[in-house]
């Protein structure tokens, strides 16, 4: 038997060709220009936001440095055999003036000393015995030996004039000072000059005590707004009586002349042998201090007729004396310095078990770094809570009192020193030793109220109960102070995050759930698209549609609102039970747009029911008005925790009816056609229904017996722009990005999941939440995250919606102020380098921070999601 072997096939010569498989030179020039513009491309990403970080940082930094110190000069003063009752220098340290007991004034050059010929107040040979001015010198009082007091007025003065208007013959004193002998002539840029100089003025003597008692210790103030010109002083003669005196010029309006009502009260008597050292008095005259030993004796003057001895409080330890006392600005501060070198700022505050009489007392609200001798001195800055002491030892400190900071230290290790004097900007100091020499320190602090603890934690502010986080950058009043605590707007930003996610989160997702699982491609095909244009609107739009239309719609319906929440839930689980009704071929037909259109329909016609019934609903539940009821001043709490408790007892008598008669009802379930299962169904939710209906009204009634009540807290006092609004609006700018994305996710399931999962008996519900969810739950954390971080850094809708009104505060009712607002709305007003400009952009470094820390937690748990699901 032959083999014949077969002859291998003919191939076409086409076929027998071999394919060239090198890439061709252009493929790989475009691959190479397309791997390095990606590199370069990513690289400058990074760049750029290692820049924005390097430019936030630059300016944020100096918040934090302190300050830097300038030149500093000494020099020798005129000797005077008088003592120096005040001390002062001009805001732009070209003058300082020294005032003496006689009335003499010494006035000099502030850098150099050189001296300058001065007016004096002239007392007729006589010497002052005490002395009393305002915060910023300018309105001075004199007391004599007599019981007589004299005013007058010292005026720093300092005018621009042209070049060509400076006088010939100036002694030139620096390079860029001159004199004329009585004035300082300063060149400015421009073909300017500054003039500064001195100018006093003193009226006639008023006899204040009965019996010509000397003054020993007093306080004057000149009322400003409403009391403008009404003078005000308080005196202690050396008897120990303590007078208030309050003088107003009058005019009449026909004659066109003035005159001037004096009337005085004498303030109740303190303890035998009390002698006062110092008083003080505030720009209203409605509170004295005196001073004695470590006692301070608190006068209410606010019923001038009948003044009361309000409090006696000991503010150092025995044996321990008050040195230095005066007032900061606003005078609502005192500074209190010890001869054991404490230096501590008392505020007067209410307390319920006040010391004091009228309901206040006096309370130390910082105990600032005590000094290495007593006290002697204290000079407050016109412009803040900055000011400087000295010891005896002859260290001056610069101080803040808010944020409890020592700024500079100047140790001038002088034995004998005198008084110290702030300059009004805060920018220079000038330390006298017994009027015969003095030093001029310059420095510059731009920030002292700024601290991490002042910034990112509580600060004790004047007016309030203790330390609090405060956002309050500015103010209609120059003795204001700036609160800078970033918390309130870091809290806003979280709140409002939170409250949109709430409502965003889960409308995107079972949305998502939904179009991928259950909708028919050609209606999906359709929704997708519009719910990526909602994306594309801008956020300013929103927020001038939450802000004019949808804020006073939900503050007018609210009850309406409310009672939706809960209606419209329950008619789209009632209606998906009622859909398992219909005959199974009836419904796969109507399963597509029909199916949606029902569904469309039941939440029209339960948001008409809730819009109809809201009166009765309000009637019913909260007394007749939602918003009263949420003030407080009607109804009780056990409405609201009914229907707060509602969902928490569904979820409880669901699950006891679950597991303790599910599997028994399964059985019925299997056991019946699918309109019976049905019936059985609808019957188990009923049940569940009204039994949690039952027990949420038996908890609700039990909580408002013991007293618990839900206003106070999460539903507190309603405002109309309010953080409920916010969600709404902000939920509607994030329900696209974390819809889109969670689709995206969910649609890249593999197929064959779906289909053993269907094979398996699951039903296409729990195919989704048990195997599509989980598979792709990286993707969907990843569009919630990308969700947060839109919330975190929206800023129009917050600005519009919100309210702006910086609080700590979970009522969702209640507005909030939140980062990006905040910028948004302070920036434009704030002064370049300012300290409010730069706190701004701390809150921008703060902001980034929190989107970067967001987004790199949010990749980690997204890589080990994706570890895990990537297995399948």
């Amino acid at each position: 038997m032959s083999t014949k072997t077969a002859a291998p096939p003919v191939l076409p010569a086409a076929m027998g060709k071999r394919r060239d498989r090198t890439t061709r030179k252009s493929v790989v020039v475009k691959d190479k220009i397309a791997d390095w513009t990606i590199t370069i491309g990513g690289m400058a990403v990074i760049l750029a936001v290692a820049g924005i970080m390097v430019f936030l940082l630059q300016v944020v930094v100096p918040l934090f440095t302190g300050g830097t110190v300038g030149a500093r000069s000494s020099y020798a003063l005129p000797h005077t055999s008088q003592r120096a009752v005040a001390t002062l220098v001009d805001e732009y340290k070209a003058i300082a003036t020294m005032v003496m007991a006689d009335g003499k004034i010494v006035t000099f050059h502030a850098p150099t000393g050189k001296g300058l010929q001065a007016p004096a107040f002239d007392f007729g040979g006589e010497s002052a015995t005490a002395f009393g001015s305002t915060l910023d010198h300018a309105d001075v009082a004199f007391g004599f030996a007599d019981g007589s007091v004299r005013f007058g007025e010292l005026k720093m003065v300092a005018r621009v004039i042209p070049e060509v208007d400076i006088p010939s013959g100036l002694t030139r004193i620096d390079d860029r000072d001159s004199t004329d002998g009585r004035s300082i002539y300063r060149r400015l840029p421009g073909n300017q000059a500054r003039v500064s100089s001195v100018e006093v003025t003193l009226e006639d003597p008023q006899n204040i005590s009965d019996q010509g008692s000397a003054i020993v210790a007093l306080d004057y103030r000149v009322s400003g707004g409403a009391n403008a010109g009404v003078k005000s002083f308080v005196t202690v003669d050396a008897g120990g009586v303590v007078r208030l005196t309050r003088a107003e010029s009058k005019r009449n309006m026909l004659t066109g002349k003035s005159r001037t009502v004096i009337e005085t009260s004498l303030l109740p008597s303190l303890p035998q042998g009390t002698q006062v050292e110092r008083v003080i008095l505030t720009e209203r005259a409605d509170q004295v201090f005196a001073v004695s030993g470590n006692t301070i004796f608190r006068y209410d003057t606010r019923n001038f007729e009948t003044p009361v001895l309000a409090e006696t409080a000991r503010v150092l330890p025995e044996g321990v004396k008050v040195t230095a006392f005066g007032f900061l600005i606003g005078e609502q501060s005192i500074v209190v310095g010890g001869s054991n070198g404490a230096v501590d700022v008392y505020f007067r505050l209410p307390r319920p078990n006040a010391l004091g009489s009228d309901g206040y007392e006096l309370v130390a609200a910082h105990r600032l770094e005590p000094q290495s001798g007593a006290v002697v001195g204290v000079s407050a800055s016109l412009r803040g809570k900055t000011f400087a002491t000295l010891d005896d030892r002859g260290n001056v400190w610069l101080r803040h009192s808010t944020s409890e900071q020592t700024l500079i230290r100047f140790d001038r290790k002088n034995e004998q020193p005198d008084t110290v004097a702030l300059a009004p900007r805060a920018n220079g100091i000038l330390a006298l030793e017994q009027g015969r020499a003095a030093t001029l320190l310059d420095f510059d602090v731009p920030h002292p109220e700024t601290t991490l603890a002042t910034v990112f934690g509580k600060a004790w502010y004047e007016g309030y109960d203790g330390p609090t986080y405060t956002w309050q950058s500015s103010s209609g009043t120059d003795s204001f102070e700036p609160k800078f605590s970033l918390i309130p707007l870091i809290f806003g930003t979280i709140k409002a995050t939170f409250y949109s996610l709430l409502f965003a989160v889960p409308i995107a997702l079972l949305g998502a759930i939904y179009t991928s699982e259950f909708l028919d491609g050609r209606v999906r095909a359709v929704v997708k698209p519009a719910m990526e244009m909602m994306a594309s609107l801008p956020s300013v739009v929103l927020g001038f549609i939450a802000a004019l239309i949808l804020a006073p719609i939900v503050e007018t319906w609210i009850g309406a609102l409310i009672l939706a929440f809960v209606l419209i839930p329950l008619a789209l689980v009632a209606g998906a039970y009622l859909w398992q009704l219909l005959p199974l071929d009836q419904a796969n037909r109507l399963a597509g747009v029909p199916k949606l259109g029902f569904q469309f329909a039941q939440v029209a016609v339960t948001m008409f029911l809730s819009y109809s019934i809201a009166p009765q609903f309000e009637t019913v539940f909260f007394g007749g008005d939602f918003k009263n009821w949420i003030n407080g001043q009607s109804g009780n709490s056990a409405p609201f925790l009914f229907l707060a408790l509602l969902p928490v007892s569904f979820g409880a008598v669901a699950w006891i009816i679950s597991r303790f008669y599910g599997e028994r009802i399964e059985a019925l379930m299997l056991s019946r056609d699918k309109t019976g299962a049905a019936m059985l169904d609808l019957g188990r939710w009923g049940v569940i229904l009204v039994g949690s209906l039952v027990l949420a009204f038996a908890l609700a009634q039990g909580l408002a017996a013991l007293g618990i009540d839900a206003r106070g807290g999460v539903i507190d006092t309603y405002v109309q722009r309010n953080t409920l609004v916010v969600g709404f609006a902000m939920g509607f700018a994030v329900i696209p990005l974390i819809y889109t994305l969670a689709d995206d996710a969910l649609t890249a399931v593999p197929e064959h999941l779906r289909a053993a999962s269907l094979a398996c008996g699951a039903t296409p519900w729990q195919t989704s939440i048990r195997i599509i969810l989980p598979t792709a739950i990286s993707g969907v954390f990843a569009a919630i995250m990308i969700g947060m971080g839109r919330a975190v850094g929206e800023t129009m809708i917050v600005v519009m919606a919100a309210g702006n009104t910086a609080l700590i505060d979970w009522n969702l009712f209640n507005g909030l102020r939140a980062l990006s607002a905040n910028i948004a709305v302070e920036l434009p007003e704030a002064v370049k380098d300012d300290t409010l400009y730069r706190v701004l952009f701390l809150a921008a470094l703060t902001l980034f921070a929190m989107t970067f820390v967001i987004n790199t937690v949010a990749e980690v748990i997204r890589q080990r999601f994706r570890k895990r699901s990537v297995q399948l």
